[in-house]
């Protein structure tokens, strides 16, 4: 984190040798890799400090903690035996909103970096969904940090993302100097299906790191992707931040059609639901697979009759992978599901029985 911030400096133009960094860490393998890249990468003035940073923060002065412009963190996901009974006296007075559980750290971290943050700070720490919704103490945390309007944003991100856990993961950003147009809001951005899937771990391609910056930036509303949220619809909602709860990316509900089921044919209100056209058929005519029957219900066209040629026209009229890969995976639920009729089955079943029957009559079995 510490690295990538420097390097984002240069990139856009900044001198790196103005920043000052400064990081905390209790795990002494982790600590001293971290002092090794700060050397490898020339920057010999980062003060890196080991130790127990809500135990023993090592950045202090005068007694008080110092304080950052931005503060970065990516703490242990609901740290058991943090050290609660030590918080609740705590001499920095880093937990104005009460301390968490005994068994989950989570907001005891996301408290102490507010409190490192200056007047006009910014920072970013990377959650476990479970602070977004659990209750008792850690909502009432939630609460007081909502109250005092310092959340900016809640980005939800895929899952198995990091190394030693498949769950996915949240970002809490918190500014202690919210631009005038934002406050008394929350943008809350569900990234959890754009990612690359790994074998072992998946990872955010470029243009998934970039619409996340980019609806951030704009604080823009981005229909099933993003949602601007008043506090006080937070507070209606009992102060929970469930991601899901306010941009969700779940599929409608989906329509069994029972006279489709049973006389064959595909819906046209599932063809033409907004759903599908803005999430898998975009873009594509779906004139080139489908004939009309009547007012309520397509056909396959009758020249295919395979799956295989389904998928040569879809790859003939939608040569983008990820869109014809989404067009062919739905179209081919339509062919499982609608392609042949309950009472065709039933006549095919009739037919079966009576060759069948005819093949016992020359054997000899009536």
């Amino acid at each position: 984190m510490l690295v990538q911030t420097r390097n984002h400096l240069a990139v856009n133009g900044e001198n790196p040798a103005n920043l000052s960094l400064f990081g905390q860490e209790m795990n002494l393998n982790t600590w001293a890799i971290c002092k090794m890249n700060m050397f490898l990468h020339g920057v010999y003035s980062a003060d890196i400090r080991k130790g127990d940073t809500l135990g023993d923060p090592q950045h202090t002065q005068g007694g008080e903690l110092m304080t950052f412009d931005r503060v970065l963190a990516n703490p242990p996901f609901s740290l058991k035996k943090w050290g609660k009974e030590e918080a609740d006296n705590d001499p920095y007075g880093r937990y104005p909103y009460g301390t968490p559980p005994k068994d989950s750290g989570d907001l005891a971290f996301v408290q102490h970096m507010i409190a490192s943050l200056n007047a006009e700070g910014m920072m970013g720490v990377v959650m476990p969904h479970g602070v977004l919704f659990r209750g008792a103490s850690e909502k009432a945390i939630r609460q007081g940090i909502l109250n005092d309007d310092l959340l900016e944003a809640v980005i939800g991100l895929p899952p198995a993302l990091f190394y030693g856990t498949g769950i996915p993961a949240s970002l809490l950003i918190i500014n202690k100097r919210k631009p005038a147009e934002r406050k008394g809001k929350v943008l809350f951005i569900n990234s959890e299906l754009e990612f690359e899937e790994g074998k072992n771990q998946n990872k955010l391609r470029q243009q998934d790191i970039e619409k996340i910056v980019a609806t951030f930036d704009d604080y823009a509303e981005i229909k099933r992707y993003s949602k601007v949220v008043t506090l006080a619809e937070i507070a209606e909602n009992d102060y929970n931040l469930n991601i899901r709860r306010y941009a969700d990316t779940s599929p409608p509900p989906e329509i069994f059609d029972v006279r489709a089921i049973l006389h064959g044919g595909i819906p046209v209100r599932e063809v033409e639901s907004e759903y599908i056209r803005e999430e898998i058929l975009i873009d594509f005519d779906v004139r080139c697979v489908f004939d009309r029957r009547d007012e309520a219900y397509f056909d396959f066209k009758p020249a295919i009759d395979s799956k295989e040629q389904l998928r040569d026209i879809v790859q003939q009229e939608a040569p983008d992978a990820d869109n014809s890969a989404a067009i062919i995976s739905q179209l081919e639920r339509w062919w499982d599901k609608y392609k042949v009729s309950l009472h065709e089955l039933d006549a095919k079943v009739a037919k079966a029985e009576s060759v069948m029957k005819g093949y016992l009559k020359e054997l000899g079995y009536e």
